[in-house]
């Protein structure tokens, strides 16, 4: 297996892995001390080679990864996105809000529809911008160590990269109970609500790409994505040696918690848990402590979400996002957990019932400004 490699100290790093029968794109993010979390320049690199690749027809399939063994990607780069909210005076623009999230959502919505196998080895933290990755290929695999979540109910962001598509489409209430608890979960989770394909041993990664650059790939593109799927079924880890899914085992509970008809009901329900159970305590502790317009989004992108198309989704988190960096709770969150690490956020609101109807519908007005991704 031949490769060419690109600059090799770059945030994202590049090489195509010429096969016996045919050349893999690889693409591997390259910013371990970060946890791998996505810069503007990482999302503008990510997004010119693989519309190239996209457009090659003698690249087969694209494989992404990381440079460590602890994150894929633990989500974007906030502390830039709060230092740009900062230096935003009242009233004005945040044009870097608006070309981060743009630009991140335009590479999420060509991962979707990329029309090329595009495997994703999803190891270690997946969070936030990781999980938009992750989500948008076609191939999720998820190793042993897998650990995913979409924690923005802490910092006054929302589930973004997708998520009110593919929070909406999982089972029953799960999105709904994952996108206002920002609950953390496992591999054998991922499995079972479809944010992973297959789950394989993070020391067979040299192997499943070995076996990857020899498959003697049809003649008929369309046989691409099964030939890959096969291919990587060979390395499955078996379902007795994987952990217990929490999601599935509080299934029940979970639509339980996530049945009432608005969501203050909800949030009383999850906040007033009395459970020995570890998982859903946290999980019912983060929303407790989590931002209150945070949930608000959530509820309403996820009823939202479900009649939307891909397309319209990301239209619509654009325009929220942009105004999240322009409402102050988004900036109040990154401070108190990563700037002044006081842990002590001052929110504008003190719970869900305390949001008007006019406010909410403020996240959802285009910001005066054109749509990045009015053209998807």
């Amino acid at each position: 297996m031949d490769s060419t490699v690109s600059d090799s100290t770059a945030p994202v790093t590049f090489e195509v892995l010429e096969g016996r029968h045919g050349r893999i794109g690889r693409a591997t993010l390259n910013a371990p001390k970060s946890l791998n979390s996505l810069s503007l320049e990482m999302i503008d690199l990510l997004e010119g080679q693989l519309s190239a690749w996209q457009g090659d027809d003698t690249i087969q399939a694209v494989w992404l990864d990381a440079n460590s063994d602890k994150a894929f990607c633990a989500g974007g780069d906030i502390v830039r996105l709060y230092e740009s909210m900062v230096a935003t005076p009242q009233g004005e623009r945040n044009r870097h809000a608006e070309a981060f999230f743009g630009r991140e959502y335009l590479l999420d919505h060509r991962l979707h529809t990329f029309g090329k196998p595009l495997i994703c080895w999803g190891n270690g933290i997946i969070m936030g911008g990781g999980l938009g990755l992750l989500a948008g290929a076609s191939h999720k695999v998820l190793t042993e160590t897998a650990r995913i979540a979409m924690p923005e109910i802490t910092i006054g962001l929302f589930p973004d990269v997708g998520g009110s598509y593919f929070l909406s489409r999982m089972p029953g209430k799960v999105g709904l109970f994952l996108g206002l608890t920002g609950a953390n979960i496992n591999v054998s989770d991922g499995l079972a609500i479809g944010l992973g394909d297959v789950a394989i041993a993070h020391e067979s990664k040299a192997a499943v790409m070995s076996a990857l650059s020899e498959l003697n790939w049809d003649s008929d593109p369309q046989r691409h994505d099964s030939q890959v799927s096969e291919a990587l079924a060979g390395f499955a880890l078996a379902a007795d040696t994987l952990p217990q899914s929490p999601v599935s085992e509080h299934r029940d509970e979970i639509d339980r918690l996530c049945g009432g008809d608005d969501l203050s009901q909800v949030v009383e329900a999850i906040t007033g848990l009395d459970s020995d159970d570890r998982w859903l305590s946290k999980a019912a502790a983060t929303l407790a402590r989590g931002c209150p317009q945070t949930a608000a989004l959530v509820w309403e992108n996820w009823h939202r979400g479900a009649d939307m198309t891909l397309a319209d989704v990301f239209r619509m988190e654009w325009r929220v996002a942009v105004q999240c960096a322009l409402h102050g709770d988004f900036q109040e969150g990154v401070r108190a957990l990563l700037i002044d690490k006081d842990g002590q956020p001052r929110f504008k609101h003190r719970s869900v019932s305390d949001i008007t109807p006019a406010y909410l519908a403020e996240f959802y007005q285009l910001p005066g400004v054109p749509d990045p991704l009015a053209d998807l």
